[in-house]
């Protein structure tokens, strides 16, 4: 059979039911090959970088491979940030792109191109994906397939790159049997029950207990069992940014959001605890702040993560274990011992959140205040299947706030932090959960990065619900240029500004509300919701000071947040 018609074959046969592509020259044939192969839905998106987010966010809800296609050159380059994406933040990805034919190649050839569009697209995402392949023969292909498969779900997940050149994809091969990928570890689980025991024991003598958890419960495909573990281990829980959604917002455990920019009451309990148990969470800057010894400082970390080089890396002297979560739960599943935080510690953390809450850290605003809005959102939005963010104060503001609850999820752009991230991948999440309702919230910069695809939504009638958190600049530079540039806002403020963002969705044939003042949020939300089945865009217009509160003091302990508190 053809090159093409394998890899149309290979993809329906492992259940891939959808992939994001803008089509070019280069991969017109594998496109062909899809549509005539039939039962993959081809979704063509705007821009590559769109088309990149939006398998993002399929790999994040089906711990499948998200697929994205696109041709030489730019198409190939505009990945590159869709890339990154996958990569720093774990998803599992695999990302196809035509090539000039062999015989267009420069090769070691000191000129810049031969073939037209020719760019050594390989070398580019070497370092951003756990594996590149650039294809010489038909005849590799359906090995580099299968490795690139099994590449993308082993481990820590992440992305791979087939680059593909035009004529070998018209080649004939040799038939190959598809086989079935399973998701294979290269760990030692030995030291599973002495660390656990372990950790037991330190438990004893805990008085004030923590566990942070991230993305690696959901990557590992253990939130049900996660759960399981918190009925026997009555232990506060803080989330990471990208582990947000795996408790709902109502659970008894549930602390709060740490980091830069974390609820507050969950930044001291990070700060404040005895004893820390970490699971598939990164200990980086923007979660411990940059004072590692004030972290560390009268606390013990028992950290697992399925990638060593995360284990004792910035944070030093934790006892770790390398392991998959999915072996970790799975052995300490018969035991059967109970513990209970004390009540102390737990009246101390609820003091602590009593004393400021998420909706009073913004004293003295005019007009909408964004965390009071968010929890409005969310309680308005019981339909939505998910909450995807782009990156920015509305990010923030989000996770600050979000009341997910047990049938919700949360995306956006962690390690990467891709302004332009949320459109696209409410595209891929709406599309992944059955065209279901999903909300994406942007702020007025992030949403013009990818607003073409707009488009992409009307034409495809997906019941995306938007949000555009408008305070009319680049909101957290503005922020910071207040704190360290005496209020020089130069390209945030200054020669920057916004387009009428409803008259922008009657272009696109999507009805639109604008909300100028507090009066106006319910029957503002009301209309958002009218119609479940139609997308909707409601602008929500913020004065430009509008800052993002608390925030981590810079140098400072994690407990130290500002504006300081009496």
């Amino acid at each position: 059979m053809k090159v093409t018609t394998y890899i149309a074959k290979f993809l329906k046969n492992k259940g891939i039911d959808t992939v994001f592509e803008l089509q070019g020259g280069m991969i017109t044939r594998i496109i062909d090959a899809l549509h005539h192969e039939g039962g993959i839905n081809i979704v063509s998106m705007h821009h590559e970088q769109a088309a990149a987010m939006a398998a993002d966010a399929y790999g994040r809800i089906t711990n499948k491979p998200g697929i994205a296609l696109a041709t030489s050159g730019p198409g190939a380059t505009n990945l590159l940030t869709g890339i990154g994406n996958c990569y720093f933040d774990s998803v599992p990805a695999i990302f196809i792109t035509g090539q000039v034919n062999l015989n267009e190649q420069k090769g070691s050839n000191p000129t810049r191109q031969i073939g037209f569009q020719e760019t050594d697209i390989v070398s580019m995402a070497t370092p951003v994906t756990k594996k590149a392949f650039a294809v010489k023969t038909g005849q590799e292909i359906p090995a580099i397939f299968e490795e690139a498969y099994n590449i993308a779900i082993s481990g820590r997940p992440g992305p791979v790159l087939i680059d593909i050149p035009m004529n070998i994809q018209n080649e004939e091969i040799d038939f190959f049997d598809i086989g079935i990928s399973n998701r294979f570890q290269e760990i030692d689980t030995i030291g599973i029950q002495p660390f656990f025991q372990n950790y037991l024991e330190a438990l004893k003598n805990s008085k004030r207990p923590l566990i942070l958890v991230g993305r690696g419960i959901r990557s590992s495909g253990t939130v049900e069992q996660f759960h399981k573990f918190l009925t026997n281990y009555q232990i506060p829980v803080v989330t990471s940014l990208l582990g947000f959604d795996v408790l709902p917002y109502e659970h008894p455990q549930r602390t709060g959001f740490i980091g830069t920019y974390g609820n507050r009451w969950a930044n001291y309990a990070l700060g404040s605890c005895d004893l820390l148990l970490v699971l598939g969470s990164r200990l980086d800057l923007r979660q411990t702040g940059s004072d590692i010894s004030s972290f560390k400082d009268g606390k013990q970390i028992f950290h697992i993560d399925i990638e060593r080089d995360e284990l004792n890396n910035r944070i030093t002297e934790c006892l770790t274990l390398k392991a998959d979560l999915l072996d970790f739960f799975t052995q300490i599943v018969n035991c059967n011992t109970t513990y209970y935080a004390p009540s102390v510690w737990l009246n101390e953390i609820e003091e602590k959140k009593q004393s400021r809450l998420d909706i009073n850290e913004l004293k003295n605003i005019k007009g909408i205040n964004p965390n009071r809005f968010i929890h409005q959102l969310s309680k308005a939005s019981l339909l939505a299947k998910a909450f995807i963010s782009d990156v920015g104060n509305n990010q923030m503001w989000s996770s600050q706030s979000l009341e997910i609850n047990e049938n919700q999820i949360y995306l956006t752009s962690g390690g990467m932090g891709a302004m332009g991230y949320s459109l696209p991948a409410a595209i891929g999440a709406s599309i992944t959960l059955g065209n279901t309702p999903v909300i994406c919230i942007a702020g007025d910069g992030g949403f013009q990065i990818n607003i073409q695809e707009l488009q992409t939504i009307r034409r495809n009638n997906l019941p995306i619900k938007i949000v555009i958190l408008n305070n009319h600049c680049l909101g957290m530079i503005r922020q910071f240029q207040d704190s360290y540039f005496d209020s020089c806002y130069q390209s945030t403020v200054w020669g920057y500004n916004a387009p009428e963002f409803t008259k922008i969705a009657t272009a696109y044939g999507i009805e639109s509300f604008t909300i100028n003042n507090p009066e106006e949020i319910e029957t503002g939300l009301a209309k958002f919701w009218e119609d479940p089945t139609q997308p909707f865009l409601l602008e929500v217009s913020m004065d430009i000071h509008t800052n993002v509160f608390p925030k981590m003091m810079f140098g400072s302990p994690i407990i130290e947040m500002e504006p300081k508190l009496p």
